[in-house]
């Protein structure tokens, strides 16, 4: 099992302006944990930190209980948001001269390349250049460099930007397997609606400071919003002051913000009077949801979570 992997009191400001105010985060070892929140929040700031590619102006890094050392960051495995790979290189060439890099013998390289190339759906391309890859598989390529050498801290900095569904269910079960080894794993991303299921802990920055942090479900469950989801599209005058209100509409239906105390089943049947109902449910506040209640903001911003 793996140390964990902090951060303490993190500031770091770039000319007038204040990128993160006062970070803490905890990465412990078997939990997928995200670190969340619009761009321009300061999450890749955080994670250059992390790795001592950026000095904080205050705060401090911890691994295993003690101040990270530089031998330590060299050992653990970084994808950037920033892609870097040498387009001439063949792919299986590539991982093998990497984990090199990282102290493996060739053999030992070279089998660990053939596994990840293998769960990543690229095992017929390992004798393609990188540059003849489309974005998305030289995107998995870039996972598997940051992980050939089988690092005990990987970070992921928006590894889900512009792939298709296909790749982000790869990427998905190679970061839960990494988990379930005992592993540490963190990851960042924008995208709220696409990482919810993911993530078992988060710490979701707003403006450089934290605005949500801690094991999702708890975060959920202790929320006193409840939300009524029915395939039907719910009109404005159906609903009596007072019980609820429509918070969004898309092709499925409609969900509906319950009222505090309001008995959802007795929404659901007047609902049910004005529409025939096939499908239901009564659900907690999504991730974007807990966001917008804790920065208070509108919905400009989770447009901006979401984009």
């Amino acid at each position: 099992m793996a140390e964990a992997l902090s951060a303490r009191g993190i500031s770091q400001r770039f000319g007038d302006r204040t990128v993160l105010d006062g970070v803490d985060l905890e990465v412990t070892p078997g939990r997928v944990v995200g670190l969340l929140g619009p761009n321009g929040a300061g999450k890749t700031t955080l994670m250059r930190i992390l790795f001592g590619v950026v000095a904080p102006d205050a705060g401090t890094v911890a691994w295993g209980g003690r101040p990270a050392s530089e031998d330590d960051r060299r050992s653990w495995g970084y994808m950037p948001q920033e892609r870097g790979l040498y387009r001439e290189m063949r792919v299986h060439d590539l991982l093998t001269w990497i984990a090199r890099l990282h102290g493996l013998d060739r053999s030992t390289g070279a089998a660990r390349s053939t596994d990840l190339l293998d769960r990543l759906g690229l095992g017929d391309r390992g004798g393609d250049k990188v540059q003849d890859l489309s974005g998305g598989m030289a995107q998995r390529v870039q996972l598997a460099a940051a992980m050939v050498h089988q690092p005990e801290v990987l970070v992921l900095d928006e590894p889900f930007a512009g792939l298709d569904p296909v790749a982000v269910r790869f990427l998905s079960e190679v970061v839960t397997d990494h988990v379930r080894a005992g592993r540490v794993l963190l990851f960042s991303s924008h995208q709220l609606e696409l990482v919810e299921d993911l993530c078992e802990s988060i710490t979701l920055l707003h403006r450089g400071r934290v605005v949500l942090q801690g094991d999702l479900r708890r975060l959920k469950a202790e929320s006193p919003d409840r939300y009524l989801r029915v395939d039907v599209d719910v009109a404005d005058g159906w609903l009596a002051e007072g019980t609820g209100e429509v918070a969004a509409r898309d092709a499925s239906g409609s969900r509906i913000r319950l009222a505090p105390g309001v008995d959802a089943a007795g929404v659901l049947d007047v609902v049910r009077r004005q529409a025939p109902v096939t499908d239901f449910a009564v659900e907690a506040p999504s991730l974007a949801e807990l966001f917008l209640d804790a920065a208070g903001e509108d919905a400009d911003v989770l447009a901006e979570a979401e984009a």
